[in-house]
């Protein structure tokens, strides 16, 4: 099938698909006699496995390394995935730790200031960020 085709099956843009090929997502297809590239069914598959594999939050080093555990799997163990999504998993435990803190700290100098309309001379937010007042 021709990339926009894929594009339409696997509802992923043009630019992205040539940008997967390239970073060796999927396989680069051979070309026809038309010299149209001819991409498998099976990309349509790859694409979604990638697709809902982002989803869950893996970045496209890790789609890769999942994508090579798929295609050898019969070699491969569990172990080997579980340690991919623990790992990611311990990633978007410690990001999400990062985020409450900073959401705490946005709420602590937020509701330190008054929000009116004087001069922002004496802004406890401002004040806050430049570091005359404690943020944590």
């Amino acid at each position: 099938m021709r990339i926009g085709e894929l594009s339409t099956k696997s509802n992923i843009a043009v630019e992205t698909l040539r940008y997967y090929e390239k970073q060796g997502l999927i396989e680069s297809p051979l070309r026809g006699g038309n010299g149209y590239r001819d991409y498998a069914a099976s990309a349509v598959d790859h694409l979604r496995f990638i697709a809902r594999a982002k989803k869950a939050g893996f970045s496209l080093k890790e789609c890769k390394e999942l994508l090579s555990i798929f295609a050898t799997k019969e070699q491969r163990t569990c172990q080997d995935v579980k340690s991919i999504s623990d790992n990611k998993l311990a990633e978007i435990n410690h990001k999400m730790s990062e985020l409450k803190e900073m959401q705490a700290m946005l709420h602590r100098i937020s509701d330190a200031c008054c929000g009116g309309d004087e001069s922002a001379m004496n802004c406890t937010i401002l004040e806050a960020l430049e570091g005359q007042d404690e943020l944590s």
